[in-house]
């Protein structure tokens, strides 16, 4: 018992880092893509504007598990050779990106006028605003926000299963259909999603304080 045990705990311990390299690496490219597709979304042209908006609503609107497979057995089979893995963050990392733009939209909009038209008056450059006036004020009412949406990324990797990702939720699959004890399986794998999910709500919170503390002072 205790060697079936082990076994499934080393199983489900070596997924752990594709799991967090799955959302580490989608979180990232995504965050980077939202700023000029949140700039695109934002823009003067009405044109633009509706152009933007509609990619969005449509990688928002597609389940995560059909980009995937678009991606790995389309694209990733015929014009590119794409590993599971990089199938796994390119689709994670697109629908994060949309998500994202939505709320550096909302993050940009509570950020009073007052400090646009402060930071055009103290002559700044477009770039120069949103580097040292807007840009942190943005990210700080931004966070929250993404901090959730990353927590829920965590979970999200679990479609990355369906294309031959190794992480958690396919480690739980293997282990379950070679010691035959589904329920305690699963329950260890759902209690690793739960401690990594605390761990970076833990996290997020602290940074939050963190900035807050360095405003007020």
């Amino acid at each position: 018992m205790m060697g079936i045990i082990q076994s499934v705990g080393g199983m489900l311990l070596q997924a752990v880092p594709w799991t967090i390299g799955l959302t580490v690496f989608a979180f990232v490219a995504g965050s980077i893509l939202a700023i000029p597709m949140c700039a695109l979304r934002v823009s003067r042209s009405a044109v633009v504007r509706g152009v933007s908006m509609g990619v969005i609503l449509v990688m928002r609107s597609i389940p995560p598990i059909v980009w995937l497979f678009i991606i790995f057995f389309g694209i990733g089979s015929g014009i590119l050779h794409l590993s599971p893995f990089a199938s796994g963050v390119i689709g994670l990392a697109l629908i994060t990106a949309a998500n994202l733009a939505e709320i550096y939209r909302g993050a940009m909009k509570a950020v009073p006028l007052g400090q646009f038209e402060a930071s055009k008056v103290l002559g700044l450059s477009r770039w120069r605003q949103y580097v040292d006036v807007l840009g942190p004020q943005i990210f700080r009412t931004a966070l929250p926000s993404c901090a959730t949406y990353a927590i829920g990324l965590v979970k999200d990797t679990a479609v990355a299963s369906t294309i031959g990702v190794p992480e958690i939720a396919q480690a739980a699959y293997r282990a379950s259909q070679a010691t035959f004890k589904g329920i305690e399986v699963y329950a260890a794998a759902g209690f690793i999603y739960f401690v990594i999910s605390v761990l970076m709500a833990w996290g997020s919170r602290a940074l939050d304080t963190r900035l807050r503390m360095s405003i007020a002072r």
